[in-house]
């Protein structure tokens, strides 16, 4: 028997560590059987694979949507035991329609988890994962894809969640099980650790529970669940707490489920958040011993605060214009304010220019942190973005308060960065911002780093803190960015220990994890992890020490090593190799992290061999090993991996899988950056720092760059809400390129402004449309369908047509690598009283069209002579006329400027160029009004 499953595997990017979709042709004989030797059926509904796990009766009310979708089942459930989190989602879900129809899970898995598991069943048939060496596993699956049999590929990189989302096309009738596994550690933060479960099925399901077992050998001092999905479920989560064992348990029935008595959508949609701290003893250190492994926690909290020397650095480029910047000040108002009196700071700001409250550091008087607060309230973010130069002033601050003795020896010093973007200004280069920091840091300086927004490059930041003594965290830019970047300060606002080295004596262990810490902060805790010699516990116990540069602790640690053995293996529900995994977790993220600063290849090449056997062996994936997944016969395969380094944008639009080559999916004149040069730092990019491009943007603006006489050529469309018109229609090619209309919320100046709302693509010669609106984003392949939402970033690939989304941000359409486009997404306030959301639309000159391509930019593929003479004075002084010959016609054009958003989405970039009035009549062939067509995907008639 011969069983043939077919996939559409799809995986985004979203704000935590994530994957990147990225699809194969799918063939037309999807699920398809061939069975001993007779003509291949579809598989209906009473298959002989029906009989599963699956196959639950349905009882109760029913969750069925107008889609005829339905989640039978969506369950979470977790055990923690001693801070090393297992957790497993699994989801059943049905397509009751008679026709085929996409199911969908779609899970969010924290930064910083490995997954080490994940299989489907499909009607019986049950597809399981490996771990395997990266290349060895691309093999496997690359023999599967030559077959024609491969479904698609998985690859992750890193933001702050990997949003997982698994999409099948099944017939009806069909039930899908998916199931996924990974694990992680629950970290220490302001007091307590807290355990975050992105819950969001989706849709209504007809069970739905969150099991969460805390099993903790310290004794649990509170268990604490707060109502973060809202007052909708208040009283619905139940709580029993033991004195070292806890379960919290959340099954909403459907009706409570239901955002009102009769609505259909679900309520459940947030994080289900469990917060718990533990028993300490005085003694501050607390050791855990079992099967050979030992796990040693560190929080010791009676200690006063040290002083603070802190520089607030501090983006106010242009970027951060609206609400990122407004809430950054309230956040800045407040953390100025919860400064102590011997701490000292001062604030570094800085776009293309650099600028300081105070040259130097300054007590944290309330005369002074007021007038910090008036400082931060006056600034108006605009211009470029020099980070470089920013922190090389700011660690200049630093070394000279040192210098001049003005810092107390054991006070802490630190810089914290806010950045929404990457450099556009002074040094581009990522790698030589990082080497500059490292080499101009003081050894006692940490680096503290907060992204905000979802298109910064959160790698880049990341690695600036890690490589100084520092952390980073990713805020996003919305509502709550003051919020979070308070909470972020918090967690580092209490320092309590300077160089932290925990000792352990010799002979009693070995592998130990990293054993030396820059600095302690109050409500955080140290955990070090490592191989125990058994016949010398009692020698390992009564000796360690830890020691810091402004104290010295003894830990009288005592480890019931008999007691914790017999307690755990009398708890079905513990992890009996949570001493080795969390040992494990620890090893390998310190090997990342080395590995990231090794200064030579040999080195980089050992540590990238260990950190692979310990994948293997552990059975986790990383940027080294991949997860295959198959079927019963080996024949079906999928495959999860994740980049060797963390970069962003691993690997959106890779063909084959055997590809080492640079990316090239995305086009270089999507997102030019500025040129560098001698005057770069002092202005903002311009025209000439850009490739040239034909956009229409705006109500709508168009620009024609006419690449032999080098000249822009701009004119405005003035139309109706709702209408279509062409903007690329090219039979020859079968492309074509229409935007529709919409109107802003009311006239101004007795003027209604237009904009492009919904943009429509059709590639005629594979039979595929995109549709971009201001809502979504939909790739329709005859009655096949995929929607992306604005909220993703991903790739799709399809008859090796790319559809790349940035969140929030663009859409990129490459097409055979001949052809590409880009669609900017303008978002405006939603209560503004006029303006609306809106669409851009960008052609390079360079596609490669017939020559009977046509439309408002089409037709200037094949570009018209121009001659451009007689410069005069215009009605307004600053604004030159000048007559242009084109196509027979003299015409008065105007000199001014109009915007290019690529470079900048909010105040885009000044492009020269000469105004033809009247709709661009004469410019143009024809009127304006022929370009408009009757639907989204009509071609131009007789242009």
């Amino acid at each position: 028997m011969k069983q043939l499953v077919c996939f559409l595997l799809l995986i985004f990017v979203s704000e935590v560590q994530s994957f990147d979709l990225v699809i194969d042709e799918i063939p037309n004989h999807l699920f398809d059987l061939e069975i001993d030797g007779l003509p291949s059926k579809p598989m209906t509904r009473r298959s002989r694979y029906q009989r599963s796990a699956l196959n639950d009766e349905d009882s109760g009310e029913s969750v069925e949507g107008d889609d005829k979708i339905s989640i039978y089942s969506y369950k979470v459930l977790s055990t923690i035991t001693s801070r090393l989190v297992n957790t497993m989602i699994q989801s059943k879900v049905e397509n009751k329609a008679k026709h085929a129809q996409n199911l969908v899970f779609d899970v969010q898995i924290p930064k910083g988890a490995f997954i080490h598991n994940f299989t489907m069943n499909i009607n019986g048939i049950t597809f399981t994962s490996s771990i395997r060496e990266k290349s060895a596993a691309r093999q496997r699956y690359a023999q599967a894809r030559a077959k024609g049999k491969a479904a698609g590929i998985v690859r992750s990189s890193a933001l702050d969640t990997e949003n997982f989302k698994a999409e099948l096309n099944v017939p009806g009738g069909m039930k899908v099980q998916f199931e996924i596994h990974y694990q992680e550690t629950v970290r220490r933060k302001l007091g307590s650790y807290e355990y975050v479960i992105p819950l969001q099925p989706g849709r209504l399901a007809k069970h739905l529970e969150v099991d969460v077992r805390i099993i903790e050998p310290q004794g649990l001092r509170y268990v604490h669940v707060p109502n973060s999905l809202g007052d909708h479920f208040a009283g619905i989560t139940t709580l029993s707490k033991g004195e070292k064992k806890a379960r919290v348990s959340f099954k909403p029935t459907v009706a409570q489920q239901r955002k009102c008595p009769t609505c259909s959508a679900t309520a459940v949609d947030g994080d289900f958040v469990v917060i718990y701290d533990v028993n300490r003893e005085p003694k501050a250190g607390e050791l855990e011993i079992f099967n050979g492994y030992f796990i040693h926690y560190f929080a010791p909290e009676n200690l006063d605060p040290l002083p603070k020397n802190i520089l607030f650095v501090i983006d106010v480029s242009g970027s951060m214009w609206g609400l990122k910047m407004k809430q950054t000040i309230e956040a800045m108002k407040t953390i100025l304010g919860d400064l102590r009196p011997d701490d000292q700071f001062s604030i570094v700001d800085f776009n293309h220019n650099v600028r300081t409250w105070r040259d130097d550091l300054v007590a944290a008087t309330p005369s002074q942190t007021e007038d910090a607060k008036k400082y931060i309230q006056q600034i108006h973010p605009n211009g470029g973005t020099n980070i470089n130069e920013a922190l090389l002033r700011a660690m200049f601050i630093l070394k000279e308060a040192k210098n001049l003795k003005m810092l107390e020896p054991n006070s802490v010093s630190m810089i914290i960065l806010v950045s929404d973007g990457d450099p556009t200004v002074g040094e581009l280069k990522l790698t030589k911002i990082q080497k500059n920091v490292k080499q101009n840091i003081p050894e006692d300086v940490s680096l503290f780093s907060l992204g905000i927004g979802f298109d910064v490059d959160y790698d880049f930041l990341e690695r600036l803190a890690h490589e100084n003594h520092g952390m980073a965290q990713r805020i996003f830019g919305n509502q709550e960015t003051s919020s979070q970047m308070k909470k972020f300060y918090n967690q580092v606002s209490t320092p309590l220990l300077k160089k932290v080295e925990i000792n352990y004596p010799q002979g009693s262990v070995s592998d130990v994890t990293q054993n030396n810490f820059h600095n302690y902060f109050g409500g955080s805790e140290i955990v070090v992890a490592g191989k125990v010699d058994s016949e010398n516990v009692q020698h390992l116990q009564s000796l360690i020490t830890a020691t810091a540069s402004n104290a010295e602790i003894v830990l009288e640690t005592l480890a019931d090593v008999e007691g914790l053995d017999d307690f755990l293996k009398k708890d079905e529900h513990a992890d009996p190799k949570f001493t080795e995994k969390l040992w494990a977790y620890l090893t390998i993220n310190q090997l990342l992290a080395e590995r990231n600063l090794a200064p030579t290849a040999a080195l980089k090449r050992n540590i990238t061999k260990r950190i692979l056997q310990m994948s293997l062996d552990h059975h986790i994936v990383t940027p080294f090993t991949a997860m295959l997944i198959e079927n019963p016969d080996g024949d079906e395969r999928m495959l999860a991996d994740s980049p060797k380094d963390h970069k962003r944008g691993c690997c959106p639009g890779v063909l084959d899988v055997a590809s080492r080559g640079p990316d090239n999916s995305i086009p270089s004149w999507v997102k030019p950056l500025p040129t560098e040069g001698p005057l770069s730092a002092l202005k903002a990019p311009t025209a000439a720092s850009v490739r040239h491009i034909n956009t229409v943007d705006n109500d709508p603006h168009f620009i024609i760059h006419l690449l032999r006489s080098q000249e822009n050529i701009c004119f405005n469309i003035d139309s109706e809400p709702g209408k279509i018109l062409n903007l690329v229609s090219d039979p020859d090619s079968g492309v074509l390129v229409n935007g529709q209309l919409i109107g802003a919320k009311k006239p101004e100046n007795k003027k209604l402004s237009t904009y492009f709302g919904k943009i429509g693509f059709y590639f005629k010669n594979k039979g595929l449309k995109v549709e971009i609106s201001t809502e979504m984003i939909i790739l329709k392949d005859g009655s096949y369908s995929t929607a992306l939402s604005w909220s993703d970033t991903g790739s799709i690939i399809r008859r090796r047509l790319q559809v790349s989304v940035k969140k929030d941000s663009s859409v990129t359409i490459t097409t055979d690598m001949e052809m590409s486009f880009l669609v900017l997404l303008h978002r405006v306030w939603k209560n503004h009283p006029v303006n609306v959301d809106f669409l851009g639309v960008y052609i390079p000159p360079t596609n490669k069209f017939s020559s009977s391509a046509h439309g408002l930019i089409g037709q200037f593929m094949s570009e018209p002579d121009i001659q451009i003479y007689n410069e005069r004075p215009g009605q307004d002084p600053e604004k030159p006329e000048a007559t242009m010959e084109v196509k027979g016609h003299k015409l008065t054009v105007t000199s001014g400027f109009q915007k290019d958003y690529r470079t900048d989405q909010v105040f885009g970039t000044k492009v020269h160029c000469w105004f033809v009035h009247n709709s661009g009549k004469g410019f143009i062939d024809g009127q304006y009004t022929d370009y408009i067509v009757p639907h989204l995907y009509s071609f131009l008639k007789n242009p």
